[in-house]
């Protein structure tokens, strides 16, 4: 157990509030050379669709907010957005230092879109929820909009390749042969390996 005197006691905590008022300026220096873009979505198309910056797989626009705002580096970006069965949302941004961005995402249905008349279904049992789902290359959505009761990825037969990825785990990738109107259950728990790592882009 450590003993200070007076005068030590009162030197050690001049020290701990120099170490915090450094901590926090160094903070607040951080936030004012980033810049913030906010993506604004009205219905829940715009909301589950996923987003790219500069090519890298950031998560669904709805969850880009609070603690997993979107903060980048002053100059340009180029946001992408995607959702299955519509056009990808292209827009370049110039980000400024402590300046917010608000950008409005509009999806527009992609007319040539053809579906399989004859599929497979794939039940997922996956964590974290949120991760995207991909079927070769293609985002399709995300984990929650394909488990639980009544809910499934329904995919052309043949060989598909699955990958499911989220920042900060390990991208998971596999292969399955489907049959015409085949079930296939996929379970697994995405591995945790680091901030901005495990991602999957086009």
């Amino acid at each position: 157990m450590l003993r200070f005197s007076g005068i030590r006691l009162l030197n050690y905590i001049l020290v701990l509030c120099t170490l915090s008022l450094l901590v926090g300026a160094s903070h607040a220096a951080n936030n004012e050379v980033l810049g913030e873009i906010q993506l604004k979505g009205q219905s829940g198309v715009e909301k589950t669709s996923g987003v790219w910056v500069d090519g890298q797989y950031v998560g669904f626009l709805k969850e880009l907010k609070g603690t997993k705002k979107l903060l980048l580096l002053p100059g340009d970006h180029q946001i992408v957005v995607r959702q299955a069965g519509y056009k990808d949302f292209e827009q370049k941004v110039t980000v400024d230092p402590g300046v917010k961005h608000q950008v409005r995402v509009d999806m527009v249905k992609d007319q040539g879109v053809r579906y399989p008349s004859i599929t497979a279904e794939i039940k997922l049992a996956v964590e974290p929820m949120r991760a995207a789902v991909f079927v070769d290359g293609l985002f399709l959505g995300h984990v929650a909009e394909f488990e639980g009761a009544g809910k499934a990825l329904l995919v052309a037969p043949g060989k598909r390749k699955i990958t499911i990825s989220l920042p900060g785990y390990r991208t998971f990738e596999t292969e399955v042969e489907l049959a015409p109107h085949q079930k296939f259950k996929l379970a697994t728990n995405l591995i945790w390996s680091g901030v901005g790592e495990g991602s999957a882009s086009q």
